[in-house]
């Protein structure tokens, strides 16, 4: 006799739960964001800069457009939130740089980063 509960995994089970479960999440998480945007737009911009009221799918859409324009589709932003934030190769160059070193390459690239007037 065969036991039906030999194949059983928990874990598979739980996996196809969130991957199930995410979507859902993520959308419910766009679509009240859509709603505060709304919200924060028609309470404060027409008043203030007397432009038009935003209906709700226009603030979803300006929501999805801002993050292309300006998150990107990655998580967290940046190459790094800790410490040096640059490229990796450049964070390696720097940590590897005695103090008389590092100083320098700070100055050089204030001066190269200055205003020009």
């Amino acid at each position: 006799m065969t036991d039906n509960y030999s194949n059983f995994n928990p874990m598979r089970i739980r996996g196809r739960r969130r991957f199930i479960l995410f979507p859902i999440l993520f959308l419910g998480a766009v679509l009240l964001m859509g709603a505060i945007v709304m919200w924060l737009w028609n309470a404060i911009l027409p008043a203030v800069l007397h432009v038009g009221a935003l209906s709700y799918w226009q603030a979803v859409g300006l929501l999805v457009l801002c993050r292309i324009l300006f998150g990107g589709f990655r998580s967290g932003g940046g190459w790094n939130r800790k410490g040096f934030g640059g490229p990796p190769h450049l964070r390696q160059r720097l940590m590897q740089m005695n103090e008389e070193e590092r100083a320098r390459f700070k100055e050089e690239w204030r001066e190269r980063c200055r205003k020009r007037e």
